[in-house]
């Protein structure tokens, strides 16, 4: 069965467009106007083993929050739509991921239920000239929410010998962390037989 999605999401703020390949090879197409979101989208695919495009033209000029959530939440909507009844999945996937000083956990339940816990210390308010730090968090909320999913993200070692954390390191982990708690849950389970993992007999 293909586990595909295609998911437009189109507002006065922004449009969007993304396409998405559970088993897919890790190959990505994106264009946010956000450089370094774009960056982090990649992290999803790559490191997920997704095959991810997403085409986003948002209100730039005013700032880069609309383009930022309606981007996780078009992206949520289509890992939601690929997923189906989620019948064979393994369901749970967690992973924790060193990037240099940092180190990130994220676990993941596949449950229907939305559900976002996310910590992480201050940070610098910008990477880059247009990705606002404080956005992270609610990128996170917005796509568990589309998503349907419980997910948790802690960053548990920030902090660099005399300095402030690296908002960049610190980000980036988080993304890949999430993305290989993702692979895992999303993975088919070759033990499950097509069996949907909950007692319930429904996600």
């Amino acid at each position: 069965m293909s586990r595909t999605a295609r998911v437009e999401r189109i507002t006065k703020e922004t449009k969007v467009l993304v396409e998405i390949d559970l088993d897919g090879t890790g190959t990505a197409e994106i264009s946010t106007g956000v450089g370094f979101y774009d960056h982090m989208l990649h992290q999803i695919a790559r490191h997920g083993g997704y095959d991810l495009t997403v085409r986003t033209v948002g209100d730039l000029e005013i700032d880069a929050h609309h383009t930022m959530e309606d981007t996780a939440l078009a992206l949520g909507a289509a890992f939601d739509q690929a997923l189906g009844d989620k019948a064979g999945i393994r369901r749970y996937g967690s992973a924790t991921v060193p990037m240099d000083e940092v180190l990130v956990r994220a676990a993941v339940d596949l449950s229907g239920r939305p559900y976002v816990v996310h910590d992480e210390p201050a940070l610098a308010p910008y990477i880059g000239p247009v990705y606002p730090t404080s956005m992270t968090r609610h990128i996170w909320e917005s796509f568990g929410q589309a998503a349907r999913i419980t997910l948790h993200v802690d960053v548990l070692r920030a902090a660099r010998p005399g300095g402030h954390p690296d908002a960049h390191h610190v980000v980036e982990a988080q993304f890949k962390a999430v993305s290989r708690a993702l692979r895992e849950a999303t993975a088919i389970d070759p033990r499950a037989a097509g069996a949907i993992p909950s007692t319930k007999g429904a996600l």
